[in-house]
């Protein structure tokens, strides 16, 4: 299904509350029970448990849940979906206490802390214009504390062009960098073949970025 592209904050919140309800958080085709390249990533950085971490986009993923599982103490979750939001909550329970839970539009978010790790999973392939790209960049700059580093996925250059019903950009791993150049570098990257709940291959970029000395 394609779609006009949602404009305004309402406009793209509407999109994804509906993305969310027509599927569920098990039906989109992000969907992972095991979140394995973050957690690997996460493990190659050695990031300690008591890192700031925000996962930008999480929405109802179930990154937080295995976040909390290995003990990190200082996690938050930004979304623009409330409906995502309140389907995560639901699922952790009594644990979504931990949990810092920031209904946001990260396009119009300013942080009001800084953070060791920004993970973002399939939030930045959405933005296709400069300007949009450029907001996200300084929301990001204004967020990060020194040392952070910076974890990002994207379709990769042979993946779709689409997702539920959106246009989105494709990058290889240095094309990904080159968005965050000169003030960032990259670290390390890998490559994901996702399969989706209905079965298909999604190639991902993964790219850990971290700020030039």
């Amino acid at each position: 299904m394609k779609t006009d592209r949602p404009a305004s904050p309402a406009e793209r919140a509407a999109h994804w509350n509906l993305v969310y309800d027509t599927k569920g958080e098990d039906g989109v085709s992000w969907y992972q029970s095991v979140p394995t390249k973050t957690l690997e990533l996460f493990d190659a950085l050695a990031v300690g448990r008591d890192a700031a971490v925000i996962d930008v986009g999480g929405g109802a993923s179930v990154v937080v849940d295995h976040l909390l599982a290995r003990g990190f103490s200082d996690v938050s979750v930004l979304d623009l979906s409330k409906v995502a939001i309140e389907r995560a909550r639901e699922r952790l329970g009594a644990d979504a206490e931990r949990v810092h839970w920031l209904h946001r539009d990260l396009l119009g978010w300013t942080p009001e802390r800084r953070f060791d790790v920004w993970h973002d999973r399939a939030v930045f392939h959405f933005l296709v214009d400069d300007e949009e790209r450029r907001a996200y960049v300084g929301t990001l700059r204004a967020g990060l504390a020194p040392g952070a580093h910076v974890i990002l996925a994207t379709f990769d250059a042979d993946g779709p062009t689409h997702c539920s019903g959106l246009p989105v950009v494709r990058y290889s791993p240095t094309d990904l960098a080159a968005q965050f150049a000169p003030d960032f570098e990259l670290v390390a990257s890998r490559r994901e073949e996702h399969v989706t709940p209905a079965g298909l291959v999604q190639p991902f970029t993964w790219a850990v970025l971290s700020e030039r000395a």
